[in-house]
């Protein structure tokens, strides 16, 4: 397998167990948010959208001229407006990803915020916030007393 083929594959399964730790939710759960000041679980999963359109399209291949702003949370009202969310922003950053070569891993980025970065290293980063998002999610889930994701 390729290096790249592997990233993708990484990637595909971490959105996988995502989406099945969406899926433990109920549609009333979205704006639980355990404290006042913290995000609510339906912010989460837009926030993860979010960062994974503005950091790849905007700062990885720079096909945004700008960051993005923010997903409207009334205009995502249920799982499956979020999950479906998650799959426009992701279905075409996989395409991309799975166009490139090994080489193109190694391959240095300059950012928007004036930052040189590997390629790989930008996806590896994209990869390990939906992860930690994902964790946060799971811990939401303990919370409402339901079954988090067994990773």
């Amino acid at each position: 397998m390729t290096a790249i083929q592997n990233l993708v594959d990484r990637w595909s399964h971490v959105r996988e167990r995502l989406l099945e730790t969406v899926d433990k939710f109920s549609d009333t759960e979205l704006d639980f948010r355990p404290f006042p000041s913290s995000w609510s679980v339906r912010s989460l999963m837009l926030h993860i959208a979010h960062e994974e359109n503005g950091e790849f399209n905007h700062g990885l291949t720079h096909t945004l001229a700008e960051f993005p702003p923010e997903y409207d949370p009334a205009r995502y009202p249920d799982r499956a407006a979020l999950k479906s969310l998650l799959a426009q922003v992701h279905a075409p950053n996989q395409d991309y990803l799975a166009t490139l070569t090994d080489a193109d891993l190694e391959r240095a980025v300059h950012t928007p915020w004036g930052t040189d970065q590997r390629l790989v290293e930008m996806v590896d980063h994209l990869i390990e916030h939906e992860i930690h998002h994902r964790a946060e999610l799971s811990l939401i889930l303990g919370m409402l007393g339901k079954q988090g994701l067994n990773a």
